[in-house]
């Protein structure tokens, strides 16, 4: 029965995936720009990078460039999710707002689906600047982990 227990505890063991955690950012893009002209989108990459490839250590007597050119970095694979801008010509649309919350909550449901668990939320607002500006977006980072 001991050696039993020892095998059956071994099998377990082996059978536990020795990886290391992932993440995954997905990135929402709310327009806040007046009359609707803005675009909104949820944003998720299906292509990995590797950070590494696009460093390069500064020194003061060493003022070299990246090994890559920065053309390398940029993603071609992604998902893009359309959403409603916030506003539109009569003002701030409540419905977009409640309906980006769909979509979004929609879209973590899914990778929960998948199995990654949220683990943290950032966000950030460039808003209009003045009369002149009329820019601006709300942007979130969800990212995942698993």
């Amino acid at each position: 029965m001991k050696n039993f227990i020892i095998i059956a505890c071994l099998i377990f063991a082996t059978s536990i995936e020795v990886n290391a955690q992932q993440f995954k950012v997905i990135t929402s893009v709310e327009s806040i720009v007046p009359s609707g002209m803005g675009r909104s989108r949820i944003i998720s990459a299906t292509e990995d990078r590797d950070y590494k490839e696009f460093t390069s250590e500064q020194t003061d007597e060493d003022n070299s460039r990246n090994k890559s050119d920065r053309g390398d970095i940029r993603v071609k694979n992604f998902e893009e999710t359309k959403l409603l801008n916030f506003y539109n010509i009569g003002g701030i649309r409540f419905q977009n707002i409640a309906a980006n919350d769909a979509l979004i909550s929609s879209k973590i449901n899914a990778m929960a689906a998948e199995g990654w668990e949220l683990a943290f939320v950032t966000s950030a607002v460039e808003s209009d600047s003045g009369k002149d500006d009329g820019q601006g977006i709300f942007i979130t980072r969800y990212i995942f982990k698993k």
